[in-house]
Parts: C-alpha cells; sequence; structure tokens
C-alpha cells in the first residue's frame, strides 16, 4: 500500500473503521492483484480494467463506481441503502452485507464498460 492510501487509512475515524476495513479485505481477496492510489480523494482500487472506490463520512462508509449500471443488482436487493448515481453509503449503524457488496465489485471489475 503505498503512502498516501495509508494516510487514508489512518484517517479513517473509529467509528467507520472496521466496516471501512472489512471492505478493503473484500476488495483485495476478490482480486489480490489490485493496485490502490488516491484519486479523487478517495482510495481507488484497479484490477483488469476496472476499478472501484472506497471512502467514508461522518456516519458510514461509501463505495464507488463509475456508474449506475455496477450497482443494479445489489439495489434491487438493498433498495434502502442510499447513494449517488454510481456510489452507494452505509451507515455504521445499520448490518453491512458484505456478501452482496461482492456483486457489486466483481460488476465494476470484470465490466467496467457496463455502466
Amino acid at each position: 500500500m503505498n503512502t498516501d492510501v495509508q494516510r487514508f487509512f489512518d484517517a479513517v475515524p473509529e467509528a467507520s473503521k472496521s466496516y471501512f476495513n472489512q471492505m478493503h479485505v473484500l476488495v483485495m481477496e476478490l482480486y489480490p492483484e489490485a493496485t490502490s492510489a488516491i484519486s479523487y480523494g478517495i482510495p481507488i482500487y484497479k484490477a483488469k480494467s476496472g476499478w472501484v472506490g472506497l471512502g467514508f463520512w461522518k456516519d458510514g462508509v461509501s463505495i464507488y463506481t463509475n456508474g449506475p449500471g455496477h450497482l443494479a443488482e445489489f439495489r434491487a436487493l438493498h433498495p434502502k441503502v442510499k447513494g449517488g448515481k454510481g456510489s452507494l453509503n452505509f451507515k455504521n449503524s445499520e448490518p453491512l452485507p458484505l456478501a452482496d457488496l461482492k456483486l457489486i465489485i466483481v460488476h465494476a471489475i470484470e465490466h467496467p464498460k457496463d455502466v
């Protein structure tokens, strides 16, 4: 992990650290060859020709992709999870659906143009 990414990890608030670390581990388990660097102010994990980003906010963590197509299957399973066009936000006070997060990560990495 490069120093910029490590600094980002070090800045994750204690309340969000567990979920953030779980998401990081999930990305690396699925794509151990992934490289990470800070882009748009967050760690971006690149593998093959796709990417996902991870971030945090006051009350939780977020996952970022380059479009809503990567989130469609997840959103069908979890319609109450809020987010933006290509991102989802997970509150620290609610369960983190790690098994279903795999759907987003795999789709974004394996099908980067399917946005």
